[in-house]
């Protein structure tokens, strides 16, 4: 079989395709023909070592294998779920605790669109706590996570959604996902102050994510930019801050990270939620689709089909 893998972290250009002997599932795991890989950065930039092949991301497809233990799953299932290791490949072995089972309907495609971001979106805007009527600013508007964010803000009752995006380019679509205000982060100043903000910037671009609540806004990151912030705009203004990580939630609380789960099925069943691919790539141009994202030119999720 072929596999992605990359001598350091240091950029997406060292990615490359290699042969690789079919992994066994072990006890608990699932072995997983792969149709689609969802691309995210953290899956190079979380190890330095090189060589290195052990990328996590989230993969769906069709059920190949299963090893000692495993309930609920058998040959032939088609799933999705988070494979912490080797993920950009042709199969994967996936822990049965990770996996979910992609309803009749949806594509590979849409599921890896869908459910990893789609956790870390729902995820965080329970961590906001919103109260039907309040306005709500997503960052990042346009990409993976803040597409659907953008979404589910709406579906749980925000009364006006502000979106904040890198570029001019990005606003129509934006406003194509309900958003009723787009602006570039330069600008975020003259749109309605929010309530809460889910943001997926980080660093030094959360100063601007502060600025844009309301006096007692809150503000959840799931951004991985590092940097400081200004201390002073969270005491003048009664404003918090808090970091979001879905992995951190899926240890700690699996009973909610799996209800999270059940919730975003059902508003992408129910029509309420609508994931958007960017574009699909193969194996061999894993290098490109990294650079879509580092280049910040996505418009929702960029996906590797193998």
């Amino acid at each position: 079989m072929r596999r992605v893998q990359y001598e350091r972290s240091s950029g997406s250009e060292m990615l490359e395709v290699v042969a690789a002997e079919m992994p066994v599932p072990g006890v608990g795991e699932l072995l997983v023909r792969v149709e689609a890989i969802g691309v995210t950065l953290s899956a190079i930039r979380r190890i330095s070592a090189a060589p290195v092949t052990q990328m996590r991301a989230e993969v769906a497809g069709e059920v190949v294998g299963v090893g000692d233990g495993v309930d609920g799953f058998g040959v032939g299932y088609r799933v999705v779920g988070l494979c912490t290791s080797d993920a950009y490949a042709e199969y994967v072995v996936l822990a049965v605790d990770q996996a979910s089972a992609i309803p009749d309907g949806a594509s590979a495609v849409d599921a890896v669109a869908l459910m990893r971001s789609g956790l870390v979106a729902l995820g965080a805007l329970d961590t906001a706590a919103p109260r039907e009527g309040e306005t709500a600013l997503v960052t990042a508007a346009a990409g993976g996570v803040g597409h659907l964010a953008v979404q589910l803000a709406r579906v749980r009752g925000a009364s006006w959604v502000v979106g904040a995006v890198s570029d001019e380019s990005k606003i129509d679509f934006v406003r194509e996902l309900g958003a009723d205000e787009v602006f570039t982060y330069g600008e975020l100043h003259c749109g309605k102050q929010a309530d809460y903000a889910l943001d997926g910037v980080g660093g030094t671009g959360l100063g601007g994510t502060l600025a844009g609540l309301a006096e007692g806004g809150r503000a959840v990151t799931y951004g991985t930019g590092g940097g400081l912030i200004d201390t002073e705009d969270l005491l003048a203004g009664g404003k918090t801050l808090t970091g979001f990580r879905i992995g951190r939630l899926a240890q700690r609380d699996p009973a909610r990270y799996e209800d999270l789960r059940q919730e975003v099925w059902q508003y992408y069943a129910s029509g309420l939620l609508h994931p958007v691919v960017h574009a699909e790539f193969a194996l061999d141009d894993a290098a490109a689709a990294h650079a879509v994202i580092e280049q910040r030119a996505n418009l929702g999720k960029v996906v590797l089909v193998p």
